[in-house]
């Protein structure tokens, strides 16, 4: 048995009890969840978990639950206070090696769970030891290919190590506790900020609020032009593989094609497009979703034809960054596309985008409102890296104390 790199001491400065090894069938029991699904969440009711969101919304402790029920189940369904749960079923046997400790009692458990209880190791800890320690011997027992399934016998028959003296557990728990509190605050003062630069956006480009020019004067009224005549599509392509680094897009920015896809190469890159710093990307098939982006990031690349590419030439490149990013900007380009044939997608009329009327400020203006939400960016990213240190401090502990 490995002991972990990390460990508490005893109030009194003693070494508590080595940690022991036994299966979680000698460790607790396992009952499983009620058969409820999505179509049973409502507004009002009963705290509900389903297994589905342990994978989207909870992490290795629940303190509060996000969903409710007004499904009458039994109460053999709800929860105590440090139950741990581990799905029955996933996409892949590296997912469904997952764990949330729920420490809200009376929540309704549903969907493919096993639920495991103890009295004699702190929930928290049991989820944290899943979650780390024994994520590997989860994930070889997982049975299954296009969907991975681990049952309750599977599961009691695992082995894990665990510190057998309650105050040990306590001050694990009590610490790990402390830091995901630390790393909530820190999420949502993300979120806060995030929030602030949006309410910023829709004043400034609503011209709820405007800008002075530096000696004091009003700055002319903003001018109406077509879209197209601000932005001029360029079809540079490559000639052969491999030419510059691939690049991607998503609704929040553009990625080097392995951060959103990983490492794997796909097909040929031959005929891809070439962007540089300040081009103007439109994905073809989410531009409806939000999915504009002006390239900020990388001095050149290439990408996809199944996007367009433009120069900018009607208006300053940090101006028009800030405006794809506005909520408002999502129904100016929705409003350019119709109904696919198969019902689910939406196709861009690019006469129609290239026809519609957007309103831009003069220049120096649209620098300053450029420069001001640039600032709040500025603000944003050192809270998202702040939120990121706290973040990998917590994976590092937790790797040295569930080795």
């Amino acid at each position: 048995m490995i002991e972990p790199r990390l460990r508490f001491k005893a109030d009194d400065g003693s070494d508590f009890p080595d940690w022991e090894e036994k299966t979680l069938g000698e460790l607790g029991t396992f009952t499983k969840g009620a058969a409820l699904s999505k179509a049973d969440i409502s507004d009002e009711g009963n705290p509900l978990i389903l297994y589905g969101e342990l994978y989207t919304t909870y992490k290795e402790v629940a303190y509060e639950v996000k969903r409710k029920t007004q499904a009458i189940v039994d109460k053999i369904y709800y929860s105590n206070v440090g139950d741990v749960l581990i799905p029955t079923s996933g996409e892949s046997a590296e997912e469904i090696s997952t764990a949330t400790c729920v420490m809200v009692p009376n929540v309704i458990l549903a969907g493919d769970l096993n639920i495991f209880r103890s009295t004699v190791i702190d929930g928290r800890i049991m989820s944290y030891i899943l979650n780390y320690q024994a994520k590997r011997k989860i994930a070889t027992i997982a049975q299954g290919k296009s969907i991975v399934h681990i049952q309750a016998k599977q599961l009691g028959k695992i082995f894990v190590e665990y510190p057998v003296d309650k105050d040990e557990q306590q001050k694990i728990a009590d610490f790990l506790s402390t830091i995901d509190t630390i790393i909530e605050k820190q999420r949502a003062m993300v979120s806060a900020w995030e929030e602030r630069k949006k309410g910023v956006m829709q004043k400034l480009f609503s011209q709820e609020v405007r800008f002075k020019a530096d000696d004091g004067s009003d700055f002319p009224d903003w001018e109406e032009k077509k879209f197209g005549d601000v932005i001029k599509e360029f079809k540079e392509k490559t000639k052969i593989e491999d030419e510059d680094i691939l690049l991607s897009c998503a609704i929040d920015g553009v990625y080097l094609n392995s951060e959103l896809f990983g490492h794997q190469r796909g097909q040929s890159n031959i005929g891809y497009l070439k962007v540089k710093r300040g081009t103007l990307i439109l994905s073809a098939q989410n531009l409806h979703l939000g999915n504009a982006n002006v390239n900020m990031r990388f001095e050149h690349g290439i990408i996809s034809p199944a996007y367009k590419t433009y120069e900018i030439v009607g208006c300053t490149i940090e101006y028009m960054n800030q405006w794809v990013k506005w909520d408002m900007t999502k129904q100016f380009f929705y409003n350019a596309t119709t109904v696919g044939a198969s019902g689910c997608r939406r196709n861009v009329d690019w006469l129609m985008l290239y026809n519609q009327m957007f309103i831009l400020p003069s220049l120096p203006e649209q620098q300053k409102i450029a420069d001001c939400l640039s600032a709040l960016d500025t603000v944003i990213q050192k809270q998202k890296e702040t939120l990121e240190k706290w973040q990998e401090l917590k994976k590092g502990l937790l790797q040295q104390m569930f080795v």
